[in-house]
């Protein structure tokens, strides 16, 4: 057996005898104490972050914890946190400064940050030196370490501390706790390869990597099982599965297996870049009765400078015609897409023809955002920012057209019947539930509870911009 096996190995198991030692732990802290102790997850970011707080709660409910919605009385709180725009990184330093009192009462309260805020050397050690009292830190690249960590903590005493640049092992077999009996997340693919000029994602998550298909296939037929409907397929770029993989597959034809599963009944994917949309997936959604469809595509901008120098490698005329395809191909689809505003270097001009595209395609709806300086990115750098002001005034003027068009979407789903996921009940009130078509849309109807995580047949009485309003049928 060669050095590195060997290594590994003995690493396997010590990791194996610190959990069993953590189980053990906790519990004679239950028996001790009449309760189990308690961890709380604050996620910020994108669905991947999502997935990856499942992992994390999933790994310490083995190892004897129990989740509590309640942080100020948590036995562990975790920061999962996000690097994607400034706004995410200032809330996770605010709630951190509220955990700060928090732990001064309760000093046997562990605090963890985690995900890819922690990835970034500079922002690790501005979170080292400003919030000392934080006990365990670790990477997207390191959940699996999570109860060695608190093992250090607990039991050496010492500040758990993992993180690892870049990876090229996945790990995906281990438990999860799943915000959702009914739909699931489903990682196909991690980090990224594309290096957009505005993202910090390939640096904080790593270069592209797919898992294997006979992976992927057998947990969603034991979701299947587990009386999952829908399912998410995740990635940063969908749409280029399995190009490091050695068994050649794409993606249309993972979508393709997936669909044969008995049990699942609908099928999402994001995120799909528009270099890689291949006329063979458009069929695959086409054919795939599971798959739904919605597509998000991301413009991001509609002119071809702008794109050039986002590194997006496609230009504006490419983009409207895989719309196009799209919509020749599947004619009830919704096409719904990220746009950035204020992006370095971006005129006047460049920004009309943003809107031009929106008016274009007719989006069903759209994520539009400031551009948000990110330091260690190519668009950091560029000398051209686009002041403040004009960001603001050209955003607004964005959703004065953009507004209009998703009402108008929306008002065609009037007096027409949609089955819909139903998901919870509505913020509205309590005699009322909301769900999602397959296209994506929210619906909110009257119902009882007892009908979440069915699928139910609703027809549409009224629409607003963010939501529609119907009956069950």
């Amino acid at each position: 057996m060669k050095n590195t096996e060997i290594k590994n190995a003995e690493n396997t198991k010590l990791a194996g005898d610190r959990i069993i030692e953590l189980r053990n732990n906790n519990e004679q802290y239950f028996i001790v104490n009449g309760r189990k102790k308690t961890y709380h997850i604050l996620t910020y970011g994108c669905q991947m972050n999502e997935h990856d707080s499942e992992k994390i709660g999933g790994m310490l409910t083995s190892i004897g914890y129990e989740e509590t919605d309640d942080d100020k009385n948590a036995d562990l709180v975790i920061f999962n946190t996000c690097l994607i725009r400034e706004n995410a990184e200032l809330k996770v330093f605010g709630k951190l400064g509220e955990v700060k009192g928090l732990k001064r009462n309760k000093p046997d309260m562990l605090v963890a940050v985690c995900g890819c805020m922690m990835q970034k050397e500079e922002m690790r050690q501005k979170l080292l030196k400003s919030f000392s009292f934080v006990d365990i830190v670790f990477g997207t690249n390191t959940i699996q370490e999570l109860p060695g960590l608190i093992y250090e903590v607990e039991v050496n005493k010492k500040k758990g501390i993992d993180v690892v640049e870049n990876s090229e092992l996945i790990y995906e077999n281990m438990p999860k706790m799943r915000k959702f009996k009914y739909k699931a997340l489903v990682n196909i693919t991690y980090g990224c390869n594309n290096f957009c000029t505005y993202c910090v994602v390939p640096y904080v998550r790593g270069r592209e990597k797919s898992r294997e298909p006979g992976e992927i296939i057998n947990e969603v037929k034991l979701l299947a099982e587990d009386g999952c409907k829908e399912i998410t397929l995740l990635g940063q770029n969908v749409n280029s599965y399995g190009v490091n993989l050695e068994s050649k597959i794409t993606f249309a034809e993972l979508l393709c297996e997936l669909n044969k599963i008995d049990g699942i009944e609908r099928i999402r994917f994001m995120t799909s870049h528009p270099k890689d949309l291949t006329e063979d997936l458009v069929m695959a959604i086409k054919a795939c009765s599971k798959v739904c469809n919605h597509v998000h595509l991301p413009v991001q901008a509609g002119s071809n400078d702008v794109l050039k120098r986002m590194n997006r490698k496609y230009t504006k005329e490419h983009y409207l015609g895989l719309v196009d395809k799209l919509k020749k191909e599947i004619p009830d689809v919704a096409i719904t897409t990220d746009i950035i505003v204020g992006f370095p270097g971006e005129t006047e001009e460049d920004f009309l023809k943003t809107v031009d595209i929106v008016k274009k395609v007719q989006y069903d709806s759209a994520f539009t955002f400031l551009y948000s300086v990110r330091e260690g990115t190519k668009a950091a750098e560029m000398d051209d920012q686009v002041p403040d002001d004009i960001k603001h005034d050209r955003f607004n003027r964005l959703l004065d057209v953009l507004y209009p068009i998703v009402l108008e979407r929306n008002s065609q789903c009037i007096g027409k019947v949609y089955p819909v996921l139903v998901e919870s009940v509505s913020k509205t009130g309590n005699s009322y539930l909301t769900g999602r078509t397959e296209h994506f849309r929210l619906v909110h109807f009257a119902g009882s509870e007892n009908l979440i995580g069915q699928i139910v047949n609703v027809k549409i009485t009224n629409v607003k911009t963010f939501h529609m309003e119907g009956e069950i049928i």
